[in-house]
């Protein structure tokens, strides 16, 4: 299965825009990768059926709309890793790429999307 690329958004809201900078710690960025994560992980959920499940993430790909003087993507993309693991448990863990990009949809600040495989 593959997501569409999720952003910050609750209840269709975006809640997180502009350019991951470094004048704030990449912790400051936590709860935004989470909620994408979330979303990427629930639109995946949203369409499997029951006794169908998500057996393993193959492939996190994590887009920072990066300000020039940032550096630290990796520490970007282990929030959205560790979320993975929280939910997914060992299933969750998978190859990874964090990607600094000019801009993303909507000015978000960071937009995440899965590769998983579902197994009945």
């Amino acid at each position: 299965m593959f997501t569409s690329g999720m952003t910050p958004r609750r209840d269709g809201k975006l809640v997180a825009s502009g350019q991951v900078s470094s004048r704030h710690p990449p912790d400051f960025y936590r709860d935004m990768v989470e909620l994408a994560c979330a979303n990427a992980l629930a639109a995946a959920r949203s369409v499997i059926q029951d006794p169908e499940r998500i057996a393993a993430v193959l492939s996190l790909t994590v887009f920072i709309a990066a300000a020039d003087d940032f550096e630290a993507h990796s520490r970007i993309a282990d929030f959205a890793s560790a979320y993975l693991h929280r939910e997914l448990g060992q299933a969750g863990i998978g190859s990874r790429a964090a990607i600094g990009v000019a801009t993303l949809p909507g000015n978000a600040c960071v937009e995440i999307q899965l590769v998983a495989v579902v197994e009945k």
